[in-house]
């Protein structure tokens, strides 16, 4: 497990109700796992979706989510 990975997704009660986000932005992992879902590649929401997310946040998004199932 990378944790330097997981220090990406941070939790605070007073944005999107607590759930898991990237790097205090009002981006929810869910979000992310959702557009992977849904098709798009990673290189597509960093491009195009989500310009400001990095490489690592999607890695960190798919560690987020192997850790918790």
């Amino acid at each position: 497990m990378n944790a330097e990975l997981l220090k990406r997704i941070t939790f605070n009660t007073n944005q999107c109700g607590g759930k898991p986000c990237i790097r205090n932005m009002r981006i929810r992992v869910k979000d992310v796992l959702e557009l992977l879902a849904n098709g798009l590649t990673a290189n597509e929401i960093v491009e195009g979706e989500f310009p400001y997310l990095e490489m690592e946040d999607i890695k960190a998004c798919l560690l987020y989510a192997s850790i918790k199932l």
